[in-house]
């Protein structure tokens, strides 16, 4: 497979930093953002590379020549600064015969590109997209994927005031079939955006899957995102978040612990955060823990909800942590109730099964998701088949006050207490 970064904008966010340098070009950690790619690139084996320049080009090809001091094999395709990315990417379509990588040249990241590529593979994709939750959405392009993960809407900001969308936004790193070109098709006048202009006529017509990984995938474009790309460059964060390394997570009550349990939440209206929850995932964020919510939605087998009542709000929960600047990383449900005989029931999930808790299948379902450590992972909830949830599958756990009032009394053991979750992430973190 061979992989095209595309290198040619100005970077007129980044002001006198990019006037005598191209943005691929600016260091981290000692080192230009292309190289960093390049050296990703060749650690999972693709070394044919294709680099779309335009604004300083020359200042790309002297610094990296063939890719020979590389290990690699570059070739470049200069073109007009001003066109627009997807216009770019077309000038390259004679050199590609099969799929194809595509990074931009100002995102730093560090991903597992082989699990990408099986991703890729496995689905029999046209294009995949690399998406991800981001704690600023309302400003984002967002992707709504169905339960096989394929993409089958696109919403543009701004998003319609009257309905909640999930957080997950397009990070700029794409898998494209040759086919990609036929869509690409140039007006004068007009900069052809992959995004904007060509993704969307990909709907519904081609195989588009949405890849959702928790890596480190951040553009540099503005002076305070560099600020902060460099920070964690020289903690060791970027290379740490490669999926290949396991990770930490805090798994999340949802009804009493994130928002207000009325009792059996059935409407969305009757959906309110709690206080200072934006506060207490701003924490697990700013860790390197995964903030992930697990919970029981039993009112589906009762045949008082549907999957896509649940499903909306949980959108509308992301929409409101979105609206605060925090994320969730993963999102897991059990709709499933053992008990027969009420009224509109739907048997199709009046079952036993293991990830209802207090058994630990939605943990060991973000755990091969995800592959996190179960060992220095948390629970977190306010109810005994939390706690119990937790230590079925080896993780510590706190038991947060029952309706914000008083602790409930548990068979087992917590590992902790704390009065809400917000003291309760102080502690694990401070932990």
């Amino acid at each position: 497979m061979k992989a095209i970064i595309i290198a040619g904008g100005k970077g007129k966010r980044l002001g006198k930093i990019t006037r005598n340098i191209p943005k691929p070009m600016i260091k981290i950690g000692g080192l230009p953002i292309l190289e960093h790619q390049i050296r990703l690139l060749k650690r999972y084996g693709l070394k044919d590379i294709i680099i779309l320049t335009g604004y300083l080009a020359e200042v790309i090809e002297k610094y990296f020549k063939n890719g020979q001091r590389f290990g690699v094999k570059i070739t470049y395709i200069k073109s007009d600064p001003a066109i627009g990315n997807a216009d770019r990417l077309k000038l390259a379509e004679k050199k590609l015969s099969g799929d194809f990588l595509v990074f931009y040249g100002d995102t730093m990241l560090d991903i597992d590109l082989k699990r990408l590529i099986n991703f890729h593979k496995k689905k029999n994709s046209s294009c995949t997209l690399i998406i991800h939750p981001n704690d600023h959405p309302y400003d984002s392009d967002l992707v709504e994927t169905n339960d096989n993960q394929e993409i089958v809407a696109l919403h543009s900001k701004p998003h319609p005031s009257n309905k909640y969308c999930k957080n997950l936004v397009n990070a700029g790193i794409y898998i494209f079939s040759p086919d990609i070109f036929k869509y690409i098709k140039s007006k004068k006048g007009l900069e052809l955006d992959l995004a904007k202009h060509i993704l969307s006529k990909t709907i519904g017509r081609e195989r588009i899957f949405g890849y959702n990984t928790p890596e480190y995938i951040k553009d540099m474009g503005t002076p305070k995102r560099f600020k902060q790309v460099t920070k964690d460059c020289l903690a060791g964060k970027i290379k740490r978040l490669n999926m290949k390394n396991k990770r930490r997570a805090i798994f999340l009550d949802r009804d009493g612990t994130i928002n207000y349990d009325p009792g059996n939440l059935a409407k969305i209206k009757d959906f309110r955060l709690l206080p200072k929850i934006a506060e207490a995932i701003k924490l697990i964020n700013s860790s390197e823990y995964l903030a992930i919510s697990i919970s029981n939605q039993p009112m589906v087998a009762k045949g008082l909800l549907n999957i896509e009542d649940v499903k909306e709000i949980n959108k509308k929960m992301e929409t409101l942590l979105g609206k605060k600047g925090t994320k969730l990383d993963g999102i897991y449900f059990c709709p499933h109730h053992p008990d027969k005989g009420y009224p509109g029931e739907n048997p199709k999930y009046t079952i036993q099964c293991d990830c209802r808790k207090p058994q630990p299948g939605m943990i060991k379902k973000a755990q091969k998701d995800l592959n996190i450590d179960l060992t220095k992972s948390w629970t977190i909830g306010n109810s005994e088949r939390d706690i119990i949830a937790g230590a079925n599958a080896k993780v510590k756990t706190i038991l947060v006050k029952k309706n914000q009032e008083k602790f409930e009394k548990c068979r087992i053991k917590p590992t902790k207490k704390a009065n809400d979750l917000y003291s309760a992430v102080k502690l694990v973190i401070k932990n």
